[in-house]
């Protein structure tokens, strides 16, 4: 028996929940960001409530990450429901913004130098 707050599901409900797809048509990784574009178009009808949910969650900058901790859904499946959306043009995506390069130890010793000099 799985204790209170422990991740609990069946295989077969992911099966289900991606249409017996196993993988994205995009390569997302967990720290993609996602956001809803805003369109005026409605889901299909044949939308999931995991997609409608994933969708109102978008209407703010989410990771996928971290979309996957709110629907309680592995991020597999959160990655094949957010491909869907945006082969729809519900959702859009990014990658997050790099971490800046270390500037060179060197080069700081330079200006350091130079501006001793002055």
């Amino acid at each position: 028996m799985a204790e209170s707050g422990e991740y609990r599901d069946h295989p077969l409900r992911s099966f289900v929940l991606t249409n017996g797809r196993g993988g994205a048509s995009r390569q997302f990784s967990i720290d993609t960001l996602l956001i809803a574009t805003g369109t005026d178009d409605p889901l299909p009808s044949t939308a999931s409530r995991q997609a409608r949910q994933l969708l109102d969650l978008c209407s703010r900058l989410q990771s996928l990450v971290e979309a996957a901790a709110r629907l309680n859904l592995s991020t597999s499946v959160v990655s094949v429901l957010a491909s869907d959306l945006v082969d729809s043009n519900h959702l859009t995506w990014r990658l997050p913004i790099p971490k800046a390069a270390a500037p060179d130890r060197d080069l700081l010793l330079e200006v350091l130098h130079g501006l001793q000099r002055l």
